[in-house]
C-alpha cells in the first residue's frame, strides 16, 4: 500500500479549507497546476474519488468519501505536527511560533498589557493572534490552525483547559438613570429595565443573560434590534439612553468607557460575571507550556 503524503494531504486539507483551488495552492505555496496534480495523484494512489469532477459550481466540491478523508487527514496532519512540537518543547519551551486565538471581549483590554509583559518574560516567543467568536476558535484549534485559545469557560469540544480567574461584571446606566442613584445595584432591579446586549454568538452575550436571569436565546423585552458587535458599541448605546448592560470589569479597566457619559454600579451580593481560561487540544504535546504560561496570563487579568 502506498501511503499519501504529508504534502499531498496539505494540499487536500487546504482546499477543503479555502473552498477555491487558487486560494488552497497560494496558501500552500505552490502553483495551481501543481496542487491540482498533487490531488489527481492522491486519488489515483488510493484509487477512489475524492472530488466531483465537472460540478456546476465553482467551488470544488468533495464527494461523501472525500469529506471523510479530509477529517482524517487533518488529524493525520496534526498528529505529524506534534512529533515535531514534542522535541521543540522539550528543547526549548515557549520559544517559535504559538499561534493565539482570543475573544473579542477579551483581547482589547487585555492584550496592552499582556503582550509587554510577555515579550519581557519569554523573548524568544513568536505569538501570533487571531480574534474571533468562540466557536470559530474552537474550530481552528480543533482544527491544528490555532495552538492555544484565550476565552471564557465553559469551552465547547471536549478542550483542556486553565482557569486562570474571575471577571465579574457591574451595570453600565445612562447618566442620570435612577438605577444610577444607589451605591449598588440588585440583579433583580435590572428585570424591567432595556437590557442591551452582543448579538448572538458572542459568548458574553449568554453570560449577561444568565446573569439577569434571562433563558438562553430569549431577548429581553424592547431589545429586538438593539444587539451589538463590540463592548465599544454597547457603551455607546447606553450612553444614548437606549437601555443598560453587563460589562465585565477586564473592559471596565482597560478603558471601554472612555469618557462615554455612562454611569458604572456593582452588583449586589454574589456578583455574576464569567471565568477566563487557556484552553488547547487534549494531550498537546505543549500542554506544559500553555500551564506554564498561566500564571503570566493570570497576572495580566488582575492587573498585574
Amino acid at each position: 500500500m502506498i501511503l499519501p503524503s504529508p504534502q499531498q494531504l496539505r494540499y487536500l486539507v487546504a482546499l477543503a479549507d479555502h473552498g477555491h483551488f487558487g486560494r488552497a495552492a497560494t496558501a500552500c505555496a505552490v502553483t495551481q497546476s501543481t496542487l491540482s496534480a498533487g490531488l489527481i495523484a492522491l486519488e489515483r494512489q488510493m484509487a477512489a474519488q475524492l472530488l466531483e469532477r465537472g460540478a456546476a459550481s465553482k467551488r470544488p466540491v468533495f464527494t461523501p468519501l472525500g469529506r471523510e478523508v479530509v477529517a482524517r487527514a487533518r488529524s493525520a496532519l496534526a498528529a505529524l505536527e506534534a512529533v515535531a512540537e514534542t522535541a521543540a518543547a522539550a528543547r526549548d519551551p515557549l520559544t517559535g511560533p504559538l499561534r493565539l486565538g482570543v475573544i473579542p471581549t477579551i483581547g482589547p483590554f487585555l492584550l496592552p498589557r499582556l503582550m509587554p509583559a510577555l515579550r519581557r518574560a519569554y523573548p524568544r516567543l513568536r505569538l501570533w493572534l487571531r480574534e474571533d467568536l468562540t466557536e470559530r476558535l474552537v474550530q481552528g484549534l480543533e482544527a491544528g490552525r490555532l495552538d492555544l485559545l484565550l476565552l471564557a469557560l465553559p469551552a465547547s469540544g471536549g478542550l483542556e483547559t486553565l482557569p486562570l480567574g474571575e471577571d465579574p461584571f457591574s451595570v453600565a446606566l445612562p447618566a442620570g438613570h435612577r438605577l444610577a442613584e444607589r451605591d449598588s445595584v440588585p440583579v433583580e432591579a435590572l428585570a424591567s429595565e432595556r437590557m442591551l446586549l452582543l448579538e448572538d454568538g458572542h459568548c458574553l452575550r449568554e453570560h449577561a443573560q444568565a446573569a439577569c436571569g434571562l433563558p438562553r436565546g430569549i431577548m429581553p423585552a424592547g431589545e429586538e434590534g438593539f444587539a451589538a458587535t463590540s463592548l465599544h458599541t454597547l457603551v455607546q448605546m447606553v450612553a444614548g439612553g437606549l437601555g443598560v448592560t453587563l460589562l465585565p470589569r477586564l473592559a471596565l479597566d482597560g478603558g471601554v468607557l472612555a469618557g462615554a457619559p455612562v454611569e458604572v454600579r456593582r452588583l449586589d451580593g454574589a456578583a455574576p460575571g464569567r471565568v477566563l481560561a487557556l484552553a488547547w487540544r487534549p494531550k498537546s504535546p505543549r500542554a506544559a507550556e500553555f500551564q506554564g504560561l498561566g500564571p503570566a496570563v493570570a497576572a495580566a487579568i488582575a492587573g498585574g
